[in-house]
């Protein structure tokens, strides 16, 4: 009992290990709320792109002297909006117009970082520094995740009916376009909430596991919600003591914990997991294999079951 108390107390003795545990509350929270829409609306593609087309705003910012969030909210804002009105303007389809308008995005992002003298590691960048976050990014971090989180919990039943269906949303006179414009300006929010914690690639299997994980588990949206919130703030504050105790880089922690937890649902929900299927299917298989198969192939089955071939 002792070694599972100081498991879990010894990381509160440092301030950094404090605001890394705080950070991974704010961050899990926001993402497993955006999650649940992407997965419903299937754009967990789109999340993976603004990723990676905030960098070239982070570098531009930092050469501005603005705040690196500022940049790469702007990036992430203007890639989105320009994968939308190509898409309306062209007849190229989305998935095509994001593969190129977001790697071009990443691509310039790593010329203007090879050419621009920074003290901005790459790889904190890519990849997070959880660990390394400040009194300044914790405040930065709380601001944009939390106002963003109100946002979605607010606007939540909006935003559902536009992800089920937008005809109907659009007949019901739900403004359609708006709510569009407003879920990417959410997730350019959110991605940059998460910027510092966990880093612009690392970022997408946050904003994507929890709602895959509450999808498996739940059949409601709300559930969805609180089901997905408690599996991303567990697995990011698990991550981070794990982190600490085995001397691990802290958002791959998170991530690989996800992605357990993602496999045990997909194996073991009730009624949907695989091998909870397959158990369900054997009694029943067991029950029909001592019965007589119809002779006349489909029109016999269809008499047995009295119906009209």
């Amino acid at each position: 009992m002792m070694e599972v108390w100081t498991f879990f107390a010894e990381p509160f003795a440092y301030d950094f290990m404090q605001r890394a545990l705080l950070v991974a509350v704010l961050v899990g929270a926001v993402c497993a709320a955006l999650s649940c829409f992407l997965v419903l609306k299937g754009w967990s593609l789109m999340g993976d792109a603004i990723s990676h087309a905030v960098l070239p705003g982070i570098v531009i910012a930092f050469v501005l002297g603005l705040p690196l969030a500022i940049g790469a909210f702007a990036a992430g804002l203007f890639s989105a909006v320009a994968t939308g009105y190509l898409k309306a303007t062209s007849r190229v389809k989305e998935d095509t117009v994001m593969g190129i308008v977001f790697s071009g995005m990443f691509g310039l992002g790593l010329v203007l970082f090879t050419r621009v003298e920074t003290d901005q590691h790459l790889s904190h960048i890519l990849f997070g520094n959880m660990l390394g976050v400040t009194s300044g990014d914790l405040i930065e971090t709380a601001i944009v995740a939390g106002g963003t989180l109100l946002i979605i919990l607010a606007k939540r039943r909006d935003f559902l009916l536009y992800c089920f269906d937008p005809r109907h949303a659009r007949v019901v006179g739900l403004p359609v376009g708006l709510l569009h414009y407003g879920l990417l300006v959410l997730l350019s929010l959110t991605i940059v909430a998460a910027l510092q914690a966990v880093g612009i690639i690392l970022v997408v299997a946050m904003l994507i596991a929890p709602g895959a994980i509450a999808f498996l588990l739940t059949k409601t949206f709300s559930r969805m919600l609180v089901v997905a919130m408690i599996v991303a703030i567990g697995s990011s504050v698990l991550g981070t003591f794990v982190s600490f105790h085995i001397d691990a880089a802290t958002g791959p922690s998170i991530v690989l914990i996800q992605t357990a937890v993602f496999l045990l649902a997909l194996f073991f929900a009730p009624g949907t997991g695989l091998l909870m299927r397959r158990s369900a299917q054997a009694p029943a298989a067991a029950t029909t294999k001592g019965t007589p198969k119809p002779m006349f192939g489909r029109m016999g089955l269809a008499r047995r079951e009295g119906e009209v071939p």
